[in-house]
């Protein structure tokens, strides 16, 4: 099989759908990708969570470099054996980790230098360190090395840090590419910055496509600017990449937000809402989100959903979950997770066939009325 591969069967407007084949399997798109931030998607098992329909799933380079260690998993061979996931791993590159430790960081042109949340002892984190680190965990694909920065920070200082960003990306590149024999089966994704800027996410972009990735995320979005602003950037930001490789959108969210993403030209997502809301008593659900903590769901014999095919829908009623919840029962999270992955998977998919009748357009109008009718 081709280290990497991305092909686009059909669209829908803007729309996509397609696969990404990879040597450790493919990935169909648009996908969401469950978050394993310390070696686990929280309160699953990993064969349970690709009995959701996952076909990939994040893993957290920040997190895993000060526990247990890079160098150890790569000793015990490698994150997929570690974890027990042998379907392909994407990795974050820390950044943005590093750049919510503001009160613990140092930022220069080299790199970051922070102290561990967990001990306070000190590192340093680069392209250099987080090609190698990513290395070590055996990624399939790897992100490049980026800083954040908030959105609601002045124009210059976007720029300014786009611009570092673009510098990274191209150490990174240079790094995955002196990675021998793991960078001839993974692949590498630059990260598109500039916040809500369209002239400074072009900017991002051209020098990201100069440089030359597998693909490419949008990054700098979901930092507190709100669904109107996200939209609006992604109104044009998928159109300033490559068409022909897939578009990352980082940090992407409620079920919402990933319709109206893949409306815009996005085919892959992440984030811990599902898994964090799940253990946190919320259940998602296609007619909106439920807190199942509520006491009107003390008698109800009905399952979350009526239409989802999770089986914690197909066996366990309201009634038992709310109970579960209440008194702090960890099978509570477990089979709450279990149905959120569940859900988002099969909205991936419905949109996937959404995408594949050409009636995506339909789908995402029927999906917000349903969805947001509260």
């Amino acid at each position: 099989m081709t280290r990497f591969s991305f092909a686009i069967h059909a669209r829908s407007g803007k729309a996509r759908t397609g696969t990404i084949s990879m040597k450790r399997g493919e990935i169909r798109t648009p996908a969401f990708m469950p978050v394993g931030t310390a070696a686990t998607v929280k309160a699953m098992k990993p064969e349970s969570v690709r009995a959701t329909g996952a076909d990939i799933i994040l893993g957290n380079t920040y997190h895993l470099m000060l526990r247990p260690g890079a160098e150890r998993i790569a000793r015990l061979g490698g994150l997929h054996k570690f974890m027990n996931w042998k379907r392909p791993i994407l990795t974050d590159s820390g950044g943005y980790q590093v750049m919510s430790l503001s009160d613990l960081r140092k930022l220069t042109e080299k790199g970051v230098e922070f102290r561990s949340h967990l001990d306070g002892s000190k590192h340093m984190l680069t392209p250099e360190r987080s090609m190698e680190i990513q290395r070590l965990l055996d990624s399939d694909i790897v992100m490049a090395f980026d800083e954040c920065p908030r959105a609601d920070q002045p124009r210059d200082v976007i720029e300014t840090s786009m611009e570092m960003s673009m510098r990274w990306a191209r150490r990174s590149r240079d790094g995955f590419d002196s990675g021998g024999e793991h960078a001839s089966r993974s692949a590498l994704f630059g990260i598109q910055q500039g916040a809500l800027d369209e002239e400074l996410r072009k900017r991002s972009a051209d020098a990201l496509i100069d440089i030359g990735f597998d693909g490419y995320a949008i990054g700098g979005l979901a930092v507190g600017e709100g669904q109107e602003a996200m939209f609006a950037t992604l109104d044009f930001a998928p159109g300033q990449l490559p068409d022909d490789r897939p578009r990352y959108l980082m940090g992407v969210g409620k079920p919402d937000d990933l319709v109206g993403a893949v409306e815009r030209g996005v085919d892959m997502f992440d984030c811990v809402l599902p898994s964090r809301s799940g253990r946190n008593g919320q259940a998602f659900t296609w007619n909106g989100p439920l807190n199942m903590r509520n006491a009107r769901f003390g008698e109800d014999s009905g399952p979350i959903d009526e239409r989802c095919a999770c089986p914690t829908c197909g066996t366990y009623s309201r009634a038992y979950l709310h109970h579960l919840i209440k008194s702090g029962e960890i099978l509570g999270a477990m089979l709450m997770t279990e149905h959120n992955i569940s859900f988002y998977q099969q909205l991936m998919q419905a949109m996937r066939q959404a995408i594949a009748e050409n009636r995506f357009a339909r789908f995402a109008a029927d999906f917000r009325h349903d969805y947001c009718r509260k």
